[in-house]
């Protein structure tokens, strides 16, 4: 492993959208009931790493003064970014709130770390990336306000930008997913990044207006009631979960942690899909319903780290019967019943939740977890109103994985001036036991799988099954 790093403070400041901007002086949106369940949720924290093979003078000079610019103009399109989540001490729906004059916290550092090392796919101490983290600021804590005057301010966003000097840049950012899924964000920093490319003349707000308007989710079976309850009834006993900061997130999950990022592509995606219709055919059993590369990553990578906890001491304890979970998120956008516009600011996801038996997962037919899948694309909002009820369970248990992050958007395309990403990285995977997906940057239809875990021999069993393709056998 390498050195830890510190980085070195350049600048700290706000950012807010342009002072003439049109946008009115105070602006408030309602959440919907697919905004309320990510009040439970902690940050997402995604790190964009870009070759910059240029002195830190050089980038102070030319780059930032760009990039606070266009972050302005971006913020003037997507404003909810630049406000806070509001909350008061009784039964009211929060509300993202903007009032003319908010903003967003840039921080600029520099870093005598290793670029490449942290930019490559190999294992890497999970601590390092850490420094590349911006905080995000709140005001005040839910559970302690008394009256109606007082209540808790949560900021949405903000962003680190970390220089490595004649290497590359690192743009951190935290964002909490309340003001909208991982396409509301992919259209924020796509926004962001094509006024920093094209300058004022980029004709994003022409082509991708956002679109505020909630009528867009309609909760034609009460599930706002149904969330807004479960939220009070935590708030009341726990305090404010959104508010937690990175520090929060990574602390105690550092020590002899590392990240790895595997690629299935998809000659591999084909040979497990055949292999699980096989053993389907084998056990006269039903085939699954549909498996897309996004299932089938899913599924690989369940039974993978099932096997890599074989000597764990923290799962030893467990019951070959004991049940498993893993968590994922839906695409709603086109599945509501109803037209949503892609341009929609907000959440357009369901939570879905698979269970199966460690027997059943590891078992030597293998037929489950052709099985399990199937529970993978139900209809998005079946089962609904048990959404944060069944999360609560699955995150009390030591045996479930969560998935964070989509391969459906093209972050791998957001060009700020300097063209691709080199590398993604999923930060908010350390504050929980789960992966990062995202689209493959370099192979067509491949997806890349994030994973932070502690260090120990049966790691290497996840790059032994990568790259021979023979981990369900």
């Amino acid at each position: 492993m390498v050195r830890l790093s510190k980085p070195k403070l350049l600048e700290k400041c706000q950012v807010s959208p342009p002072p003439n901007s049109s946008a009115a002086p105070k602006r408030s949106l309602p959440l919907t009931f697919l905004d309320i369940p990510w009040l439970f949720f902690s940050p997402s924290l995604p790190l964009f790493f870009y070759d910059f093979p240029f002195p830190t003078s050089h980038f102070t000079s030319t780059a930032l003064p760009n990039l606070k610019h266009s972050l302005s103009l971006a913020l003037q399109q997507f404003y909810p970014f630049a406000g806070a989540l509001l909350a008061r001490p009784h039964l009211e729906k929060p509300e993202l709130l903007y009032t003319q004059g908010d903003s967003v916290s840039l921080t600029v550092a520099e870093s005598d770390g290793d670029f490449e090392y942290l930019s490559s796919n190999s294992q890497r101490d999970a601590v390092e990336f850490h420094t590349l983290v911006p905080e995000l600021a709140s005001t005040g804590s839910i559970a302690h306000c008394s009256n109606e005057a007082r209540a808790a301010n949560i900021s949405l966003l903000s962003v680190q930008i970390t220089v490595f000097p004649n290497c590359g840049i690192c743009i951190g950012i935290a964002y909490h997913h309340v003001v909208g899924d991982e396409r509301t964000f992919n259209n924020f920093i796509k926004a962001w990044a094509s006024f920093s490319r094209l300058g004022d003349s980029s004709n994003i707000a022409v082509q991708s207006a956002p679109y505020y308007d909630r009528t867009a989710i309609v909760d034609a079976l009460g599930f706002e009631d149904i969330f807004l309850k479960e939220w009070w009834k935590r708030i009341s006993s726990r305090g404010v979960l959104l508010g937690a900061n990175k520090n929060a997130i990574v602390n105690g999950h550092s020590k002899n942690m590392i990240r790895a990022t595997f690629l299935i592509d998809l000659a591999q995606m084909e040979s497990i899909k055949n292999w699980i219709i096989e053993l389907c055919n084998k056990g006269n059993e039903s085939h699954p319903v549909h498996l897309s590369p996004y299932v089938l990553t899913c599924a690989f990578t369940w039974v993978c780290l099932l096997k890599t906890q074989e000597n764990d001491n923290n799962y030893s304890k467990c019951c070959d019967e004991d049940p498993n979970y893993f968590g994922f998120i839906a695409g709603g956008i086109t599945r509501l019943g109803h037209p949503v516009p892609a341009t929609y600011v907000g959440n357009c996801v369901g939570f879905g939740r698979s269970v199966a038996s460690r027997k059943a997962l590891l078992g030597a037919n293998g037929v489950a977890i052709g099985n399990t899948i199937k529970k993978l694309d139900k209809a998005i909002l079946g089962g609904a109103e048990k959404w944060i009820s069944e999360w609560e369970e699955m995150f009390g248990s030591e045996l479930h994985v969560m998935v964070l992050g989509s391969p459906k958007v093209d972050l791998y395309e957001t060009d700020f001036g300097w063209g691709r990403p080199g590398k993604i990285e999923e930060i908010g995977i350390d504050g929980v036991t789960g992966i990062s997906l995202s689209e493959s940057r370099d192979m067509s239809g491949g997806i890349e799988v994030g994973l932070h875990k502690k260090l120990s021999p049966k790691w290497k069993t996840l790059h032994k099954i990568q790259t021979q393709n023979n981990g369900l056998r």
